[in-house]
């Protein structure tokens, strides 16, 4: 499975973004799609997991009530919409896949999009 992250940028604090991330599997649906993300000299943290049938989602609680994630399994594509954006969400934000549950560890998954740097600026 190949995952191309888009929509990354700068952008001020309290503007938004919004996070694609298209696979090139027809199984799109058989997967678990997470948003991580790396800001320099941190490890890579979870963000936002959404389940199969988009109806089970999960957020950090760093993130919650700002961020959303979506999935078009039409589209094989996963989004994260972005809004009220701080300067502490600066980062490489990475898409991965897994079969199964939303997992907060990023050994769990499988497949991982090459990331898109997001930068907000105060």
């Amino acid at each position: 499975v190949q995952l191309q992250a888009s929509g990354g940028g700068l952008v001020q604090a309290g503007g938004s973004l919004r996070l694609s991330c298209a696979a090139s599997a027809s199984t799109f649906y058989n997967y678990t799609w997470g948003w991580f993300r790396q800001a320099p000299k941190r490890e890579r943290e979870f963000v936002a997991g959404i389940g199969r049938n988009g109806e089970i989602t999960s957020y950090a609680d760093s993130v919650k009530g700002r961020f959303t994630i979506s999935r078009d399994n039409a589209k094989n594509t996963v989004y994260l919409q972005m809004n009220s954006l701080k300067p502490e969400d600066t980062a490489v934000y990475y898409c991965a896949g897994r079969i199964g549950s939303i997992q907060l560890g990023s050994r769990y998954y499988r497949f991982w999009g090459q990331g898109t740097q997001v930068t907000v600026s105060s």
